[in-house]
């Protein structure tokens, strides 16, 4: 089959637009993420996801309607994880770990409840970017608009504190709202990624590509260039080698993204090789 044919199909279309959309928002914010040492946060959300997606489908919510349930449950559960850190005396891992496993849980004990995993929970465990509707693109492509635009209106504050939170906070920067929109912009791009890679393969989306990117840029707008890059081409390439060898696109992006940071890791470590022993 060749590339215009493959292109020629309308789910290949669809999971094209929403995949390089959410391939573009999980590699900008996985920067701030990284470099905050925060990236694990879309794993303790990606678990959050799984429990509330199984009590979407316990309502009999599917597809689309069950971002009804999914979107405010994982929002708050965002939030929680800050609430946690500031008021519970934890460090972030504990307060994801708290969240993440109470996510887990509830979406196991629904699952049996309902006699087990059935076709649609699966669907939400590894994904399958290649069934996306017309009306799931719609609600990536408005949700894509929304949270670049709050990326772009808060980009110097997100910078800030994203190298020296306590030098923001002297200079008037209000950390509590900045840390409380990054945490919010990383879950709605969770839920969204749901579908492409999968809640279990989440966090990957949102590493991989910002580690790779760290690897060669010298410049921060330079890393946040090459981790959009990767984690498109990473999806396209990743769906069409899917369709081509009938592998699941979910981890065929996944692993297209270690191959990637492999040769990323590996042109830095040749570039300067004193720089990748220290």
């Amino acid at each position: 089959m060749n590339l215009i044919e493959f292109l020629s199909y309308g789910f290949v279309q669809r999971a094209l637009l929403a995949g390089t959309l959410i391939a573009a928002l999980c590699s900008v914010l996985g920067v701030f993420l990284v470099l905050r040492r925060m990236s694990l946060i879309g794993d303790g959300l990606a678990h959050v996801t799984f429990g509330s997606s199984a009590i979407a489908l316990a309502l009999k919510m599917y597809s689309a309607s069950s971002l009804l349930v999914t979107l405010p449950v994982v929002l708050l559960s965002s939030l929680g994880i800050l609430k946690l850190t500031e008021k519970a005396r934890l460090s972030g891992d504990a307060a994801i770990g708290i969240v993440s496993a109470m996510g887990i849980s509830v979406g196991i004990i629904l699952a049996s409840i309902g006699g087990g995993y059935n076709v649609d929970l699966l669907s939400y465990l590894f994904g399958n970017i290649l069934s996306i509707t017309g009306e799931e693109v719609l609600i990536a492509a408005a949700l894509f608009c929304v949270v670049m635009l709050l990326l772009t209106l808060f980009y110097n504050e997100l910078l800030a504190i994203t190298f020296n939170e306590e030098l923001a906070r002297v200079s008037g920067i209000n950390t509590g709202l900045i840390n409380a929109v990054l945490v919010l912009l990383t879950a709605l791009s969770v839920v969204l990624a749901m579908k492409l890679v999968g809640i279990m393969l989440i966090s990957s989306l949102l590493i991989l590509p910002a580690a790779s990117a760290l690897q060669l840029a010298r410049s921060f707008k330079a890393c946040v260039a090459l981790a959009v890059l990767q984690g498109c081409c990473s999806v396209a390439a990743g769906i069409f080698v899917s369709f081509a060898t009938n592998l699941p696109a979910s981890a065929t992006v996944v692993l297209l993204n270690l191959l990637l940071f492999g040769c990323a890791f590996l042109l830095r470590y040749l570039r300067n090789p004193q720089c990748s022993r220290q």
